[in-house]
């Protein structure tokens, strides 16, 4: 009996905890790329579908955007085409992109969409090439040693970066009580597909939504300082800073800047959370301590 007690008053201070959260973000939008282990463990998948529901429950607009590189790896691999990659981006042609657009506008959106239906929510699964929704261009790519006399352009197929959103169509189908989930394939001027980095699109659609918050999932706890500790309350300043004293370096720059640019361009704060968490993304809006880095343009508060 005792315990059934203080399981209950465990539950009741949660709630009670989350109460001012839930009463701030009512009504706001917030975007959350999904991806890494999150994405890849049964009960953590379980766990982030029954978050995002309990967020629209309460009134909480949601809008995924997922990634898929190890589900695309596997299955090039199982078609025996070979993966190459440049700075970290998969050289993407035609017999590749095909595969792109198979896997994360297919198997991977589909399955995401179905569990968070599953759980009681209303997602509807979409594709930057539904109505235009992700408009894009080709990325160039160029390097330099200091042996060359001018950069030298790598062409890497279809990869592209964001040229505009469309946000009519997700504001229609937030407003409407859909759960946006979105995969992170442009369209060019000409209908040709792109394949863009999946944080790139959510901090390009957290920007146009002027979301109240960008959620990167991460594999790790956060962004960490030299001795091994997650920082976090951080500015903007603050975050330059860390890029210019090699603090930020390697793999973390490039989600670094799309969280800079989201606040810089409009969304009140951005987080870097550990997506190995349980129930990581509800820890991190409905309590104090929440579970990773926290980005904000405090010019702006």
């Amino acid at each position: 009996m005792t315990l059934e007690r203080d399981a209950a008053a465990q539950v009741a201070k949660v709630l009670s905890e989350a109460l001012p959260y839930i009463r701030r973000f009512v009504g706001k939008t917030l975007v959350i790329k999904y991806g890494g282990n999150a994405m890849e463990s049964e009960e953590l998948k379980e766990g982030f579908a029954r978050d995002i529901v309990l967020m629209k429950a309460v009134g909480i607009n949601p809008v995924v955007v997922h990634g898929g590189g190890p589900q695309i790896g596997d299955l090039l691999k199982r078609l025996s085409i070979e993966s190459h990659f440049i700075d970290g981006m998969r050289v993407t042609d035609t017999a590749t992109m095909d595969v792109v657009e198979m896997v994360l506008g297919g198997q991977v959106n589909k399955s995401i969409v179905n569990l968070i239906n599953q759980h009681g929510g209303s997602a509807i699964g979409l594709t930057g090439k539904d109505a235009g929704l992700i408009r894009a261009k080709k990325l160039k790519v160029t390097r330099q040693t200091p042996e060359m006399t001018q950069p030298e352009i790598i062409d890497i197929g279809h990869v592209g970066e964001v040229s505009g959103i469309n946000t009519d169509l997700l504001n229609m189908l937030v407003h409407g009580d859909f759960i946006p989930v979105i995969a992170p394939i442009g369209v060019g001027p000409d209908g040709e597909s792109y394949n863009i980095n999946a944080d790139l699109v959510a901090g390009k659609v957290a920007e146009a939504l002027k979301a109240e918050k960008l959620m990167l999932l991460t594999n790790i706890a956060g962004l960490m300082d030299k001795q091994g500790e997650v920082l976090t309350g951080l500015s903007t300043e603050q975050v330059d800073g860390l890029i210019a004293d090699g603090t930020i370096y390697g793999g973390m720059l490039p989600k670094i800047r799309c969280a800079l640019e989201a606040v810089q361009g409009g969304v009140t704060s951005a987080h870097i959370i550990d997506g190995r968490v349980p129930n990581a993304v509800l820890l991190e809006i409905f309590t104090d301590s929440g579970v990773g880095t926290l980005i904000c343009n405090r010019k702006r508060q």
